[in-house]
């Protein structure tokens, strides 16, 4: 199908895409993502795609509770169902992309049905699901490949540019919770104070140190991935915490990233992503990228290309945290109420804002860069990981309360962020559990990890 959206003609079309993502208070949703590595139980081997228990098997089972399939080239490679999705990873990493919510009790609600409906399928074919951050047993030779299109053309550009962007797309699994903004000053306090506290959320999500059945060295070696997977997309962004960042800044920044591809169906529907890698979108915009000389973009151009770059934070039309490992069913519900805790109430906010407004971009790098080794026993110039994540839980926890919002059972949305408060104070991460256990009752043998921590 031929894409219809409006074609680009100018960059400040751009920067009113963004902005078009602003919304009353009473209109904000949390929006949360969750992967899981998908094996088999007999063995524990990665899934293939075909087979009779592979990926599209699984894809398929979920047809049965009303989910729409998604092809591309003939390949099922998606559902869709009431807002949500459900996506494939490059490794075969199965994604559930939720509806826009309006409390964490519909969240976690979405999420047990979710897991509710992926054990009735997996039950089937002998599939189970495991939720942490690195694959803790599949070599990178044995990552299975997904049948689609960007996904080749980034496994063969990612060796270019870092030596771990292809561990990233076959071994890693995450959490992330999409979340709204007012205004573009509402937008820029929350990118600024979310970016400073992402390296808080990767310690208390921490859930890799086992890489290819033997620790790693790491509490998250996702998150250490991505130092070294493409600088051109991924970081920190300095340029965040400059004075005058807002659309129009991130929109530069969006520009300057290279691009991957560009997704023409209508001219070659079995292989319709075109490779664009390392290409301009400042040549697209001019009507001058080589590979479509003389076309301009589609605003679906611009929406395909924003996904595209890989930073703790990311902007499109709301604000996406992307700094924590894959985890247990717990996790999938406290990971947004975490942020929707210091994000979505102005008090939390505020004092949010006030911990990290003194502290240089080189404070938060330094942060960033221990945290993946150190986990909740990271010191960094500005103090403990420990102290900070227990002072940072405190807000989350008040922001929740004021928002009040009730569940079934008229308890708020507080009792979702307990299992991090625990982690906190005790200062280990869920990793730390994971190297005790295997130290200790697992006695070395990491098929226990599966055991105890499948969904």
């Amino acid at each position: 199908m031929a894409d219809t959206s409006p074609t680009v003609e100018n960059k400040q079309q751009l920067v009113d895409y963004i902005a078009s993502g602003e919304k009353p208070r009473d209109a904000w949703r949390i929006g949360t993502e969750h992967e899981k590595f998908c094996y088999h139980i007999e063995d524990l081997s990665p899934l293939e795609y075909e087979g009779e228990a592979g990926i599209k098997a699984v894809l398929e089972g979920f047809t049965q509770f009303g989910w729409a399939p998604v092809y591309e080239g003939g390949n099922i490679i998606a559902l869709s169902k009431d807002g949500a999705t459900i996506t494939l990873e490059p490794g075969g990493q199965l994604e559930l992309s939720g509806a826009p919510l309006k409390t964490i009790h519909q969240t976690c609600d979405e999420v047990h049905t979710h897991l509710y409906q992926a054990k009735q399928v997996g039950d089937a074919l002998g599939v189970g699901y495991l939720g942490v951050g690195f694959h803790p047993l599949m070599k990178a030779e044995d990552a299975p490949h997904m049948p689609k299109g960007r996904y080749k053309i980034m496994r063969e550009y990612m060796p270019k540019k870092g030596t771990l962007g292809l561990d990233m797309m076959h071994r890693t699994c995450t959490i992330q919770v999409n979340l709204d903004f007012s205004s573009e000053a509402d937008m820029v306090k929350k990118f600024r104070t979310s970016l400073a506290l992402q390296s808080v959320a990767t310690a208390l999500f921490a859930t890799s140190p086992f890489s290819e059945g033997k620790p790693n060295g790491f509490k998250s070696y996702r998150s250490q991935i991505w130092t070294d997977t493409d600088p051109d997309r991924t970081g920190m962004l300095p340029f965040v915490f400059d004075d005058g960042f807002g659309y129009e800044r991130y929109v530069d920044y969006m520009l300057d990233v290279p691009m991957y591809f560009a997704y023409r169906p209508d001219r070659n529907k079995d292989v319709p992503y075109m490779d664009a890698t390392g290409l301009s979108f400042k040549d697209f915009l001019a009507g001058k990228l080589p590979i479509l000389m003389g076309e301009k973009p589609t605003m679906k151009d611009w929406e395909d290309h924003m996904t595209t770059a890989f930073p703790e934070v990311r902007l499109k039309k709301f604000l996406e945290m992307r700094g924590a490992d894959g985890g247990p069913w717990s996790r999938l519900c406290a990971l947004p109420a975490f942020w929707v805790g210091l994000m979505y109430d102005q008090t939390a906010l505020d004092a949010a804002w006030d911990i990290v407004k003194t502290w240089s971009v080189e404070d938060m790098i330094e942060l960033r860069n221990k945290v993946p080794k150190e986990g909740l026993a990271t010191t960094f110039s500005k103090g403990s990981m420990k102290e900070l994540a227990i002072e940072v839980l405190d807000i989350s926890e008040a922001g929740l309360k004021a928002r009040g919002e009730r569940g079934k059972i008229d308890t708020d949305e507080r009792g979702y962020i307990q299992s991090l408060r625990a982690s906190a104070e005790s200062g280990r991460c869920p990793a730390d559990e994971f190297l005790d256990a295997y130290n200790g009752r697992w006695q070395g043998d990491l098929s226990k990890l599966f055991g105890e921590m499948s969904y």
